[in-house]
């Protein structure tokens, strides 16, 4: 068994991953908006919202999420972080957990035109 705390100094983290176990997928946590529009080419996100309230863009549909929803981001839909509110946790789970470059190539940014 491996108790992991977050880091609650940094927006963002992950407690485990293919990089440190035998998961095939990625489970991080962030208390802070990142405005970063992106898509991913194999990743699918599963976002659990903890605590809080955060406003997402996600394929040009502006979304309030409260606390204990689920959004489920599928490869290809570009999306990212517009606000929350200052209590925001919310937890991600990523699959196929990816790792070093091959994490970073399925990451393709975008610009989002509003």
């Amino acid at each position: 068994m491996r108790v992991i705390e977050p880091d609650l100094s940094v927006a963002k983290g992950w407690f485990a991953g293919p990089w440190d176990s035998d998961l095939d997928i990625s489970v991080g946590y962030a208390n802070a908006a990142i405005n970063e529009p992106h898509f991913h080419r194999r990743m699918t996100e599963i976002y659990f919202f903890a605590r809080g309230e955060a406003t997402m863009l996600i394929d040009g549909r502006e979304l309030r999420f409260k606390e204990k929803p689920c959004v489920i981001i599928d490869p290809g839909e570009v999306h990212t972080f517009l606000s929350c509110s200052a209590d925001h946790y919310h937890f991600v789970i990523q699959t196929p957990g990816l790792q070093d470059e091959e994490a970073k190539s399925d990451k393709v940014l975008v610009e989002v035109k509003c």
